[in-house]
């Protein structure tokens, strides 16, 4: 299995003690969702976005990825947290196992979260919808406690 789980990239964390990753909604940095195939090689080292074995451009999802709407950021108790709008790509045929989110605006495209679908996740000539948790201390995308 190339997914072994869903991760925030350790190049990431540093990255934040950088200043690298601007999340504010408004005039923040542009965050992108990338989709892959089972034989993408991805874990918590994963450190900046790649083409190999993305899975090939169809309907609208294109090469790069989705852009992904950022929710501001926000704090519950001690955790601090962060979310994106869920993202469809239309008339699409894909089969992905997972996916990539980085930061399209710094340079390199840092990565940001690795994402393990579990199985390949399938859509022919239709929908593929990539839906995230509920923006809460305990399930947001990113969450630092």
């Amino acid at each position: 299995m190339a997914f072994s789980g869903n991760f925030m990239c350790t190049s990431f964390k540093q990255q934040l003690l950088q200043g690298v990753h601007n999340f504010t909604a408004s005039s923040g940095n542009t965050f992108k969702l990338a989709l892959y195939t089972n034989s993408a090689s991805f874990n918590a080292a994963t450190t900046a976005y790649t083409a190999t074995n993305e899975v090939s451009n169809s309907g609208s999802y294109a090469a790069g990825g989705g852009t992904l709407t950022n929710v501001t950021p926000t704090t519950s108790g001690t955790t601090a947290l962060t979310d994106f709008a869920d993202i469809t790509f239309t008339s699409a045929t894909i089969t992905a196992r997972g996916a990539l989110i980085y930061n399209d605006t710094a340079a390199g495209d840092p990565s940001v979260l690795v994402l393990d679908f579990g199985e390949d996740k399938t859509a022919t000539n239709g929908d593929f919808q990539v839906i995230f948790p509920t923006a809460d201390s305990s399930s947001a995308i990113i969450r630092i406690a």
